[in-house]
């Protein structure tokens, strides 16, 4: 068949079968599966009847395979793949959060892809329980009772409340009634888990005499949720979680402490900011703390309880418990993530801190040297920039770092484009109208990749 003949009706339009089979559409939707191409040729060549019976341009058949290509890519580009991740954010929620290290799943591979002991006693040959050793390294790491592994922070508290809170009330500051990313409020967690919530305080200031009042209501646990993601300064005030906790005995009502971003460091050795850690969660008193697993912490997605041995056992009796417990592939990985933090080799092993540690001198030595391998002139300078741990965690910290600064012909937005759409997809940031790629969350082993695709994408600039 002739490849650029002209299609001028309905009826010269190949069919699906015919256009699937075609060379260069095969090769362009290779990480594709089929049924899906097939459903992707068939609403262009839809479109391209409809558009017959609007009496629009004619078109060629190479016309129209370039169509099926550009949609095929389109959608090629949302599979989920691997990206370098120039926006100067550690942890960035749209791009995975905590980046993992090769070397944690080096260690939870042959442990993953067969048969495994997640729920045996290779011992007894009986039913085992899932996920104990983890469990255990986390309750060691945070000098805490017990502790427990759901599928993320959110679904830890809301399991929480739904254990110990079901309809009945549940005190919270209304400072701490927060919003997080895509929309999910604290509040609507709270009512969905059947549990009632319990404001008091004002927006900036809660006092004790405020969480007394609310202990005459006989409310079934206190909660203080840390707001790990905005700051309120000014004219402000809250309670302590000691004191809630010395108020909480006195009452004899549980006191739950959400940390957001749980982290198990001194976070001022290296950023100048100290975050509230889980191990001082537990040593306040308060009986559990639940965190997330894939911010601060450096691992997978994951909601991680610890605390009462009592309370959490009452929380994985509950039958709401199951449909949130995780799999082998997150229990394996928590294994070996918090066994890193317990063998005090977090540094070198979990990809988030060795990030992190990067101080701007070697950022700086890192972009003078990717400039000497480019050669791109006036096109490319390397300045100061500032990076941000992100996910939600340490609002208003920012963490010097050095950025490549593209000047070009080309708008900030449209090199943005570009480099989204280069074969190893670059993400970067505009600032001040301009495209900067920032180095603060870009490995040393990505060094490589992103200088080729610089070289790829210079003479368009």
């Amino acid at each position: 068949m002739k490849k650029n003949f002209e299609i001028k009706s309905r009826r010269d339009i190949p069919a699906v079968e015919i256009l699937t089979s075609d060379k260069v559409i095969l090769k362009a939707s290779a990480d594709l599966a089929r049924p899906l191409i097939v459903e992707i040729i068939r609403s262009v060549v839809n479109t391209i009847k409809a558009e017959f019976g609007k009496k629009l341009t004619e078109i060629t058949y190479d016309g129209l395979r370039k169509r099926i290509i550009r949609e095929i890519e389109l959608v090629s580009q949302k599979r989920i793949s691997r990206i370098i991740n120039g926006t100067g954010i550690l942890v960035h929620t749209n791009l995975g959060r905590a980046p993992l290290s090769k070397s944690l799943f080096e260690n939870i591979k042959d442990n993953v892809t067969g048969y495994g002991n997640l729920e045996f006693d290779v011992t007894s040959g009986k039913r085992g329980k899932r996920g104990e050793l983890a469990e255990k390294y986390l309750s060691l790491l945070s000098n805490a009772e017990a502790g427990a592994i759901v599928n993320n922070n959110a679904a830890s508290l809301f399991l929480i409340l739904n254990t110990l809170a079901n309809r009945r009330k549940v005190v919270i500051s209304r400072g701490e009634l927060v919003q997080i990313g895509g929309g999910f409020r604290i509040p609507d967690l709270i009512k969905k888990s059947g549990a009632q919530l319990l404001e008091i305080g004002t927006t900036n200031i809660t006092e004790l005499n405020d969480y007394e009042e609310a202990m005459q209501q006989n409310p079934a646990l206190i909660l203080k949720v840390h707001r790990s993601n905005f700051a309120i300064e000014g004219f402000t005030g809250e309670v302590d979680i000691k004191t809630l906790v010395k108020l909480g005995k006195k009452y004899e009502v549980p006191v739950v402490n959400d940390l957001g971003s749980g982290v198990f460091i001194n976070t001022a050795e290296f950023i100048k900011t100290k975050e509230p850690t889980v191990p001082e969660s537990v040593r306040s008193g308060a009986d559990l703390t639940c965190f997330s697993g894939d911010k601060l912490l450096g691992g997978p997605q994951a909601g991680l309880i610890v605390g009462s041995k009592e309370l959490i056992a009452k929380i994985k009796r509950s039958p709401v418990y199951r449909a949130m417990r995780v799999d082998k592939v997150v229990f394996s990985a928590m294994e070996v993530l918090l066994r890193y933090y317990l063998d005090g080799n977090w540094k070198e092993k979990i990809k988030l801190w060795r990030l992190a540690v990067v101080d701007k001198t070697e950022l700086d030595k890192r972009g003078k040297q990717i400039l000497k391998k480019l050669s791109a002139g006036d096109k490319i300078k390397l300045e100061p920039t500032e990076g941000q741990m992100g996910g939600g965690s340490l609002p208003e910290v920012y963490l010097p770092s050095a950025g490549l600064v593209f000047q070009s012909k080309l708008s900030p937005q449209k090199i943005a484009t570009l480099f989204r759409a280069a074969d190893s997809p670059v993400i970067g940031r505009i600032n001040d109208d301009k495209f900067i790629i920032d180095l603060k969350a870009i490995d040393i082993d990505d060094l490589d990749s992103l200088i080729s695709t610089i070289k790829l994408l210079i003479p368009k600039l």
